[in-house]
């Protein structure tokens, strides 16, 4: 069982804890603006270099102190670099998140940004840029989402060469110090946690914090259609990116068994057609990406240059095909939503065992709808869904205006 609990602390930051009961772990998700989108046109790849800093000495530590004591308290930690938000997150045994909390607050509040510690930082951040030359296929995605989402939610956090060495240090406390603000921040923990008692000790921890930052300014205008890079290998990228209901329209619902008719591993349709029967790859799938202000699917095939182009045209037809009439192989039928629903419920089941994914989940969740859902909230969703509601809804899809990145040694022809 769990329970829910939403506070709001004096400094104005939510806070939303997820009470689990026979579990010792406990897990904090701390969202503070300053994500990718935040970062300056011309100094893309300050929030990778935060990443890579704020765990390097806070407070009166340094930052082999402060890796010591996180460590003889046991604290898994790591911090991740989203579109709106840096993710600070912990794992530990829930009776030490007490002892745990002061080291945790002084990550977002008083976080040394050492000047010597800049250039490891950059060097680590080109590498993690440069790495992208060894994997084909994540530079092809990125390459999609970032002429299909709008400017700046399309950018991938990994920043740009120009950006990462344009940064200074005066650049990445000053910006630090603008963002790091309880406006807009988000604190989630679930597990073995007192809410009362993290309440009143955040705001012991926190007495002082106050302003906000305003959210970046987002385009309404993207590329998209067709682009190609060239890479003269003997494997075929290709990645097709369309629009879906934003998570927050109740639609999104529908889409996610759509997608997973057509992605539900080896009974998926993509797997079905585009691999089983015509042999065109050695990899297919689509996944659906929900946001509280955008959606979209993002459909991948690995091929060879000699099949890319017929994978290419049988994936835009299978996405296409899903939404015609149902005398035309589309729809859905009800051996396909049946095995769509149970690998949804089995997924969710599985993340309700993670203290890391739940506290991940109410954070996200408050950011996108302003409340938390519990998993039995979200069961409950799942189960409302009728197949009649999945083939009305296809009947009026609509993709928009598609984006098709390739990567191989030949352009391709676009279908769609």
């Amino acid at each position: 069982m769990s329970k829910l609990v939403t506070r709001t602390l004096a400094c104005g930051m939510p806070l939303i804890v997820e009470v689990i009961d026979d579990v010792r772990s406990a897990a904090i998700t701390w969202l503070v603006p300053g994500g990718c989108a935040y970062d300056p046109a011309p100094l893309q790849g300050r929030a990778a270099l935060w990443s890579e800093l704020l765990l390097r000495g806070s407070g009166a530590l340094n930052s082999r102190q402060f890796a010591d004591s996180m460590d003889r308290l046991g604290v898994s930690r790591g911090v991740a670099v989203g579109a709106y938000f840096m993710q600070i997150g912990a794992t530990l045994l829930g009776e030490r998140v007490s002892a745990a909390l002061p080291l945790i607050v002084d990550i977002v509040r008083r976080p040394h940004l050492s000047a010597d510690a800049v250039e490891p930082a950059r060097d680590l951040a080109l590498q993690a840029l440069e790495s992208l030359q060894d994997d084909p296929q994540e530079r092809a995605v990125l390459s999609a989402r970032d002429r299909h989402f709008f400017s700046p939610l399309n950018r991938s956090g990994l920043g740009t060469e120009d950006g990462l060495a344009a940064l200074t240090h005066d650049a990445l406390v000053s910006g630090w110090s603008e963002v790091a603000r309880p406006g807009r921040s988000i604190f989630a923990a679930a597990g073995a946690v007192d809410p009362d008692a993290l309440a009143r000790q955040l705001d012991e921890l926190l007495s002082g914090w106050e302003g906000t930052t305003s959210e970046p300014a987002v385009s309404s205008v993207a590329p998209r259609g067709y682009a190609h890079e060239t890479d003269e290998t003997n494997q075929v990228q290709i990645v097709l990116v369309h629009d879906a209901p934003k998570e927050t329209d109740d639609r999104s619902w529908l889409e996610k068994i759509v997608v997973s008719v057509l992605s539900g591993g080896m009974s998926g349709r993509l797997f079905t057609e585009v691999r089983e029967k015509r042999g065109l790859c050695y990899s297919v799938s689509a996944g659906y990406r929900g946001d509280r202000d955008f959606g979209g699917v993002t459909a991948y095939v690995g091929t060879t240059p000699e099949r890319a182009q017929e994978s290419l045209d049988v994936l835009a037809a299978e996405l296409l095909r899903i939404n015609a009439a149902s005398t035309s192989g589309g729809g859905v039928t009800t051996e396909e939503f049946q095995r769509a629903v149970i690998g949804m419920k089995s997924r969710l089941i599985f993340s309700g065992e993670s203290t890391g994914a739940r506290a991940a989940a109410i954070a996200s969740d408050f950011f996108r709808f302003g409340y938390a859902r519990s998993l039995g909230d979200l069961a409950a969703k799942i189960d409302a869904v009728t197949l009649s509601q999945v083939n009305e809804y296809l009947e009026g899809r609509k993709l928009g205006r598609v984006t098709i990145q390739t990567l191989g040694p030949s352009v391709l022809v676009p279908p769609m």
